[in-house]
């Protein structure tokens, strides 16, 4: 399965979201899962076996207890496929960057100026 074929499912990224914010159980990522989407838990797990099998996410056990994680290797593929269109979004992130930062310059000595 493709990367852009996984990511394409919002079930799927929204685990990847709460994956990035580090390692989670099987049965945490259920829980907001099951309530976000309303799906039933054994839905949830082909989900996650989806990221495992695809290369996504990494589980280890511990107890009884599944961890899983984000292997971010299979994401490399989806970042150089972007490469081709960051300077859609560049330029503009760059003038954005440029126009703050003369909004601040110009807050600072208006401060200054205005001070007695």
């Amino acid at each position: 399965m493709e990367a852009f074929d996984v990511l394409g499912d919002p079930v799927r990224r929204r685990i990847l979201e709460l994956l990035a914010e580090g390692e989670q159980t099987a049965g945490s990522i259920s829980e907001v899962i099951q309530r976000e989407f309303g799906i039933s838990q054994p839905a949830v797990s082909l989900h996650l076996k989806v990221l495992r099998d695809s290369g996504f996410a990494t589980v280890r056990a511990e107890g009884t207890r599944r961890l899983y994680a984000v292997d971010p290797t299979p994401l490399k593929e989806v970042d150089l496929w972007l490469d081709r269109f960051r300077r859609f979004w560049e330029q503009r992130l760059d003038a954005l960057a440029t126009e703050l930062a003369r909004g601040k310059r110009e807050r600072r000595l208006k401060e200054e100026k205005d001070k007695p």
